[in-house]
């Protein structure tokens, strides 16, 4: 066998070989991607947040004691009154409540702030929030003091 007849045979035997390599790598990925997912099908448990005592955190970090929690007692420092409408004759209005640092909204009296938090009255720099409209006052919201 003369030896172009011989580089002729084996380019031809490697070109076989490269090719038969992609068809088999094409076959893999086939199987691959059309294979369903097993890890997609098994959710995963949620695992619960473990609850955290307050009280024994404050003590562990030196405070005597902390102030009974409820969402009255946490809504002034979240509350913060922007502005006051107070109607002078009719003695309805709109206060602007900001809560937790975002911007204010403008509050109607009788609209809820928040679940179970209710604007009742308005002064000229302060507005009432309670539970109901026809109840006791919880809290008073003050317009910051100009320096």
């Amino acid at each position: 066998m003369p030896a172009t007849a011989r580089r002729l045979w084996s380019q031809r035997l490697c070109t076989a070989a490269l090719w038969a390599l992609c068809g088999v790598s094409l076959a893999w990925w086939g199987l691959k991607l059309t294979q369903p997912s097993m890890q997609a099908s098994a959710p995963l448990a949620a695992q619960p947040t473990p609850a955290v005592d307050a009280q024994a955190l404050a003590r562990l970090l030196g405070a005597d004691a902390l102030p009974a929690q409820g969402t009255v007692a946490e809504a002034p420092a979240r509350l913060v009154l922007s502005g006051v409408l107070a109607g002078t004759r009719s003695g309805h209005g709109a206060a602007l409540i900001a809560i937790d640092g975002k911007p204010a909204k403008p509050y109607r009296v009788g609209a809820e702030v928040q679940p179970g938090l209710v604007v009742q009255s308005l002064g000229a720099r302060e507005a009432r929030l309670g539970a109901a409209l026809d109840g006791p006052a919880t809290m008073t919201l003050e317009l910051p003091r100009k320096r």
